[in-house]
């Protein structure tokens, strides 16, 4: 149905379009559960002119250009936050004040309210302790961990960078901010899903004038900016990372993700990291790796690394409030639109609120809007020395290339700021997230940076959408051998170094595809009895070398020059029992591997 003008009380629990939107005084607008879609601006024009956005309700505009919105009257629009008084939820405001001034104002923690009924709340109250605190009759915000975050990769509190904003009204529409959660519970019911605070999940109310059309927000080379959602509907993320017109950023979104089992105010505690969402492309559902828990310094520098959150959530669809980070790679804006914005429930499958234990079952369309469209993937991860966990995912995509795809490929997060990582290793940069166009005959470059001898372990992972019975292998050119990753993890011993050109991904063993003269004529053969390594060569291949590797990869025998002898035997006395591979190289490039196993005789 249009309508124009509404100037009384209106229930909406059905999905409608109006050219325009007025609230006179006194009045207000009640959506439950809905769209409310305006093709023109918003004016709410009285102090109690109300439009209340309910069980997921959502409003919808189609402005082109900038906001035309208006009022003295306030949009209220409820969100959850899931981190309690130790944590950070990255947000970003729907709203903004309100005011009689045309188009979308500034936000700050002061006009947060705390629920009392469906319709009814009392401002939140602005404290400066350390915690925020949350009852039955009370909710207490800290100011002190209010952060805005712009186009800086350097942690420097009075400038560029992370700016202090506490609880002045300095978040322009499109800035996003952390905002710690509360202690306590608040088990009033005002008429939504869960209560107001069940515990760690506290909810706000968000009330002012509701934000609109195009919204700016400044980038810069390789450097971060916090934003996110800036509307009270969902966004499409893959829409505005996806733009053509958006070419300032690499076109990836960062989550911060934040290990709720710490409970600690000071920054050498704290163990977080920031998973990676690549679109892929428009219509799909996207790939989420999550975050690797690092702990930092005082001064915002790395401490130590850590394990893989191991968070399994859907990004596609920003819900009301949430915040990211996006990653410039020239100085210039990018633009959020409402062409982004799309009618979205969070509590479908692609949509969720930074959030652990989620069960998306519900509202999964598989056609039309928001449908899901699975990335055939593979997870790898890398495990150091059993303690740092770096996820990475391999996507197959028919229009990827092997070399750098923005919108597919996604940069680490951490850069090259790690003492120890594993990326794909693309254009000289590195990836935790690329996309193949797969063929059997691809090799995948894997990167692998390390501080100190250490042990590197690859497991895969999960395979999504992918053939069950394809193989997975890493191949280790210093000991020229693949590892299928189907039938055992890969483990490596590591001096310290960056090994960007030794190991790949691969789907086929080149041992067994390769036609391998070298292979086809040598024999070898480990002889317990006599502790000796036979080598037969009866058709006098010029060798240049054998080497005898462990299984983790260290050098254990290295014999050079071997000429052309028909036979050769190297001892094994030295050996502790085990699996061992032997690698031989003919001076003419060729070369063949082989496992033997050295047992004790008694």
């Amino acid at each position: 149905m249009i309508m124009k003008h509404f100037s009384f009380l209106l229930f909406f629990a059905f999905n409608v379009t109006m050219a325009q939107v007025y609230v006179s005084n006194n009045s207000f607008i009640y959506n439950k559960g809905s769209l409310v879609y305006v093709t023109g601006n918003v004016e709410l024009n009285g102090a109690n002119s109300t439009f209340y956005l309910r069980n997921e309700g959502q409003l919808l505009q189609g402005t082109t250009s900038t906001s035309a919105n208006r009022g003295v009257g306030k949009l209220s629009v409820f969100q959850e936050g899931s981190s309690d008084n130790f944590d950070y939820n990255y947000w970003c405001s729907p709203v903004g004040n309100a005011s009689a001034a045309v188009g979308n104002e500034n936000f700050g923690i002061a006009m947060l309210n705390r629920p009392t009924s469906l319709t009814a709340a009392t401002p939140v109250t602005i404290t400066s302790a350390f915690d925020g605190t949350t009852s039955n009759t009370t909710l207490d915000i800290s100011k002190r961990w209010i952060w805005k975050y712009l186009s800086s990769n350097v942690y420097d509190p009075g400038g560029a960078g992370w700016i202090y904003v506490q609880d002045t009204p300095t978040l322009a529409a499109g800035q996003g901010f952390t905002m710690k959660g509360t202690s306590g519970t608040d088990n009033t019911n005002v008429g939504e899903v869960t209560l107001n605070n069940p515990g760690g999940a506290q909810r706000y109310d968000f009330r002012g004038k509701p934000n609109d059309g195009n919204i700016t927000v400044g980038v810069d080379l390789n450097k971060m900016t916090l934003t996110g959602n800036p509307y009270p509907s969902a966004l499409n993320v893959n829409a505005f990372l996806l733009d053509p017109a958006n070419t300032a950023f690499d076109r990836t979104a960062y989550y911060w993700e934040h290990d709720k089992t710490v409970n600690s105010h000071i920054l050498a505690q704290y163990r977080g990291g920031y998973g990676t969402y690549s679109p892929i492309s428009l219509v799909s559902n996207g790939l989420y790796v999550p975050a690797t828990f690092n702990t930092y310094n005082s001064d915002g520098t790395l401490n130590t690394t850590g394990a893989s959150s191991g968070l399994s959530i859907e990004r596609k669809y920003a819900p009301i409030g949430q915040g990211f980070m996006i990653k410039g790679n020239a100085l210039g804006t990018v633009t959020l639109k409402n062409a982004h914005r799309e009618y979205y429930l969070e509590a479908g499958a692609l949509s969720q609120f930074e959030r652990l234990d989620y069960n998306a079952t519900t509202d999964a369309p598989t056609t039309g809007a928001g449908a899901i469209n699975t990335v055939s993937h593979i997870r790898l991860n890398t495990v150091l020395n059993n303690q740092f966990t770096r996820q990475i995912a391999l996507a197959f995509v028919p229009e990827a290339t092997m070399g750098v795809d923005p919108g597919i490929d996604s940069r680490s997060p951490d850069g090259d700021g790690l003492p120890n990582d594993a990326y794909f290793f693309i254009n000289n940069d590195r990836y935790v997230i690329e996309g193949i166009n797969f063929s059997i005959e691809k090799r995948v470059p894997l990167g692998v940076k390390v501080t100190g001898n250490s042990t590197f372990k690859f497991n895969l992972l999960e395979v999504v959408n992918f053939d069950e019975n394809q193989p997975v292998y890493i191949f280790d050119a210093e000991t020229n051998l693949y590892h299928n990753l189907k039938l055992a993890d890969f483990t490596v011993n590591l001096s310290e170094g960056t090994y960007n050109n030794r190991f790949e991904v691969t789907f086929t063993d080149g041992t067994l595809s390769n036609a391998n003269l070298i292979s086809n004529s040598l024999v070898v053969v480990q002889n317990n009895a006599s502790q000796l390594l036979s080598i037969s060569n009866p058709n006098a291949i010029e060798l240049k070398s054998a080497t005898l590797y462990d299984m983790a990869g260290k050098l254990i025998i290295e014999k050079s020059d071997l000429d052309s002898k028909i036979n050769y035997e190297i001892s094994t006395s030295i050996l502790s029992e085990g699996v061992y591979i032997v690698k031989l190289s003919a001076k003419d490039g060729q070369t063949m591997s082989q496992k033997i196993i050295v047992e004790r005789k008694n």
